[in-house]
């Protein structure tokens, strides 16, 4: 029974949820293989689920009560791999997609792991410092078993950084010895990869370039606009920026900015560091969170959290290519409608895999005990980027799907390959 849960499609949109959005783009692409109902099923479901009580001291004395997730989906291509999220809305369902999306993203990208994901229920604003470390090490005490350099190797994501996996690591390594291959995304100092900390946001960039130049266009004076100005969001401005593109318009939590003839980026990030929100920057007119999305562009880049693009706001999006910078930002059943009006859809698949990929050069120089420089880490980057963009369009220009469709597929055939050449017991 429980095999055919993460089968089943939802029967309405409004029953959507992550792993339905997850499952119906899998259903889109495994309508083109010929694949046998159990191995199907299997790639739906994840190998195993770990739900964990966390309980801490707070700074107060008094108790504090989380609950941790570790969900691992495949591991037929290597360990499983995957970010450790903190925030309050963290549940199964949001955890058991992710997780996939790590398996599919991966594979597409032609990296030894599988897919994990991982999260604690918590509301890290409401806690200090030093509970925060307490609950990080507590969590790795409850689940330490299950991971390792070989086995699964977490990573930071939502409202963790390269602090917490200095603490995942030291806790892990109270039980297992040192061991800096556990977790990547550490501080350099600690064994981290130099460039881990823009990859994501440089991947962005090298996706959105390779997918135009596919299409026989270049980013020199591309309208884009970023909705969410995080980690992610605002290295991709950077990045973008020195390729010729005019970021005209940017939000965060708090808001968003736009200006027709194109932001100064360097200029916005000295005003982000100072004030802490892209609200109020000089020269630039306010704009909501909800209307970015619809603001008239070349490129959108949603590059903050899932399902942010419904049905109820799909038939106003304008612009050209929507590059998916967050995981899951389009729900299964708007993406049709975006594919419907001539959108390029870059799925989150390929367009955010440059952290995972730059996790796996970390995970490298830790296992071969010597360091590379910045310049071959964006390089070797850049590389793999290119190449997943070509087996992309070709998938592409074979069954003439769009690109979503297209990265499903060939991430498939890869762990299906894997799977078959190993053997199933």
């Amino acid at each position: 029974m429980r095999l055919v849960h993460y089968g089943q499609l939802p029967q309405t949109p409004a029953a959507m949820t992550p792993i339905d959005s997850t499952n119906c783009y899998l259903e889109r692409a495994l309508a083109y293989l010929d694949l046998d109902e159990v191995v199907r099923i299997a790639l739906l479901t994840p190998e195993r689920e770990l739900r964990v009580e966390l309980i801490i001291r707070k700074d107060d004395g008094s108790l504090g009560h989380y609950i941790g997730y570790r969900v691992q989906h495949d591991n037929a291509r290597g360990p499983f791999k995957g970010g450790i999220r903190y925030h309050h809305e963290v549940d199964i369902d949001e955890v058991r997609s992710l997780a996939s999306l790590m398996t599919w993203k991966t594979a597409l990208m032609g990296i030894p792991y599988g897919g994990a994901k991982g999260g604690i229920q918590v509301n890290p604003h409401e806690l200090s410092t030093a509970e925060l470390e307490r609950l990080t090490r507590r969590f790795v005490q409850q689940i330490h078993e299950f991971i390792g350099p070989k086995t699964d190797i977490p990573a930071p994501d939502m409202n963790t950084n390269a602090q917490t996996m200095a603490w995942f690591f030291d806790e892990y390594s109270r039980f297992h010895g040192y061991e800096p291959g556990v977790v990547t995304g550490k501080p350099v100092s600690l064994h981290g990869s130099l460039g881990r900390n823009e990859a994501t946001g440089r991947g962005v960039m090298f996706a959105t370039r390779e997918v135009l130049a596919s299409d026989g266009t270049s980013l020199e004076g591309k309208r884009v606009v970023i909705q969410g100005f995080g980690n992610v969001g605002s290295f991709a401005a950077q990045f973008l920026q020195e390729q010729g593109a005019q970021i005209i318009a940017v939000s965060d939590v708090r808001g968003g900015i736009q200006q027709a003839s194109g932001l100064d980026i360097p200029r916005l990030l000295d005003h982000v560091k100072r004030t802490g929100s892209v609200v109020g920057f000089p020269g630039s007119t306010a704009i909501s969170n909800d209307d970015i999305l619809t603001h008239t562009c070349d490129i959108l880049i949603p590059a903050a959290l899932g399902h942010v693009i419904t049905t109820a706001n799909a038939p106003r999006v304008s612009a050209r290519y929507v590059i998916e910078a967050a995981n899951g930002p389009i729900t299964a059943d708007a993406d049709p409608i975006l594919v419907e009006k001539g959108i390029t859809v870059v799925p989150d698949i390929y367009a955010n895999a440059g952290g995972v990929t730059v996790s796996y050069f970390e995970w490298t120089q830790n296992t071969q005990g010597f360091t590379w420089t910045e310049a071959d880490v964006n390089a070797r980057l850049e590389d793999y980027m290119k190449g997943a963009n070509a087996r992309i369009q070709s998938c592409r220009a074979e069954y003439g799907v769009p690109l979503r469709e297209a990265a499903f597929i060939t991430a498939i055939n890869a762990v299906k390959e894997a799977a078959e050449q190993r053997g199933i017991q």
